[in-house]
């Protein structure tokens, strides 16, 4: 009698296909890495939480590095490039692993509460060390940035990993449903993957806009929010 054959390992097109989204730029890039990446894991038997913790750690190096040289690149000292650079490959590469993580733990049926909630809290963590990074940049750039816009943009910059979250619940909706390309264009502003590469090519070659670039997304995720706010006003009073 033939014994079974053992079970195929998964392959990146397995864990690609279990993806969350998160927007056009993200499924072409950070997914399809943190699939790469989901595959070179489970191979060597590491966790989900490992790749988590990853991500955590990346994306804080590289915005402390962005925010210890914010100074001495606005007074003329260091070149912005190679920071930019920096920035531009080592938040997507925080940001693909931060894909990964999920892809894996659903694939090999490793999800728990226990990961989510680590893997939210990382997600803050990392977000705040950016937003601490993007701030900096323009408050070096432009020394009399008013404190309350750096306020605004810390504060509506998290709009968009809470609406995510409420995503996930049983009770989410989306105020555009559809999938046509060119409403997934326009959605590209509130793609994490795509909002960092802006960022990262701003910081690279004119961080002199970093505060331009703080001012638009203030406006973006603020609007949103209140957007948000209505659509969920006028949903629950149809109820």
């Amino acid at each position: 009698m033939t014994p079974p054959s053992p079970p195929a390992e998964p392959t990146a097109a397995d864990f690609y296909r279990v993806n969350r989204g998160g927007g056009l730029f993200s499924e072409l890039v950070g997914q399809r890495i943190g699939a790469r990446i989901a595959v070179f894991a489970h191979k060597h038997r590491i966790a989900p939480t490992v790749l988590t913790v990853l991500n955590l750690g990346v994306g804080c190096l590289v915005s402390v590095a962005v925010v210890a040289t914010a100074g001495p690149i606005a007074d003329g000292r260091m070149w912005a490039w190679p920071i930019g650079l920096l920035a531009l490959v080592g938040w997507q590469i925080a940001y693909a692993l931060d894909c990964s993580d999920g892809q894996l733990a659903r694939v090999t049926g490793q999800t728990s509460p226990a990961g989510a909630r680590i893997d939210v809290l990382c997600d803050v963590a990392a977000q705040i060390a950016l937003v601490a990074a993007l701030g900096s940049v323009a408050e070096a750039q432009v020394p009399d940035t008013p404190a309350w816009l750096l306020a605004a943009f810390a504060g509506t910059w998290m709009v968009n990993l809470v609406t995510s979250v409420m995503q996930a619940g049983p009770s989410a909706a989306s105020m555009v449903p559809s999938t046509s390309t060119p409403v997934r264009l326009v959605k590209l502003i509130r793609d994490y993957g795509f909002v960092v590469a802006v960022a990262g090519a701003v910081l690279t070659v004119a961080p002199q806009w970093a505060i331009w670039l703080v001012g638009l997304f203030t406006l973006i995720n603020g609007a949103f929010l209140a957007a948000s706010i209505a659509f969920s006003g006028r949903e629950a009073l149809r109820r």
